[in-house]
C-alpha cells in the first residue's frame, strides 16, 4: 500500500482510566520549531507544543491537563505523547506532526490509532 509521506500506522489498546503513551519518533537531524499533536475528527488539536513549552490556546477543552509529552526535551527524537486518564471518548486516530524548520511546512511523522474498549 502506497502511502504519500513517511507516516507509519500504530495501533495502541488502553482501559479507560489507564494512562497510556501514542509513540512518535522523529527522523535524526529533523530541525523542528513546533510539534502538534491531532486527531482527524476534531477541530481543535490535542498538544502543542513550540518554543520549549506547551500552548494550550486553542486546545481541545477534553485534554487540558491530561495531556503531556514524554520527553519534553525530546532527546534521540521522541516526541511520543502521553495520554492520562483514558475515557472511552479518547478512541480515534491520532496524528503526530511537526514543523520543519528548513521547508517551513508541516509534516505527519506518524499516525496512532487508540482503540478504548466500551464497557
Amino acid at each position: 500500500m502506497d502511502h504519500p509521506s513517511l507516516a507509519v500506522l500504530n495501533t495502541v489498546t488502553a482501559e479507560p482510566g489507564q494512562d497510556v503513551v501514542l509513540p512518535c519518533q522523529i527522523p535524526t537531524g529533523k530541525i523542528i520549531q513546533g510539534l502538534k499533536w491531532s486527531r482527524a475528527d476534531l477541530e481543535e488539536y490535542v498538544l502543542f507544543f513550540r518554543d520549549e513549552r506547551l500552548d494550550p490556546d486553542g486546545q481541545h477543552p477534553s485534554f487540558k491537563n491530561r495531556v503531556d509529552l514524554q520527553d519534553r526535551k525530546m532527546n534521540n527524537g521522541n516526541v511520543s505523547l502521553v495520554l492520562k486518564n483514558v475515557t472511552t471518548a479518547d478512541d480515534g486516530s491520532y496524528n503526530c506532526n511537526i514543523f520543519n524548520k528548513e521547508t517551513r511546512s508541516w509534516e505527519s511523522i506518524n499516525t496512532v490509532s487508540l482503540t478504548v474498549p466500551g464497557e
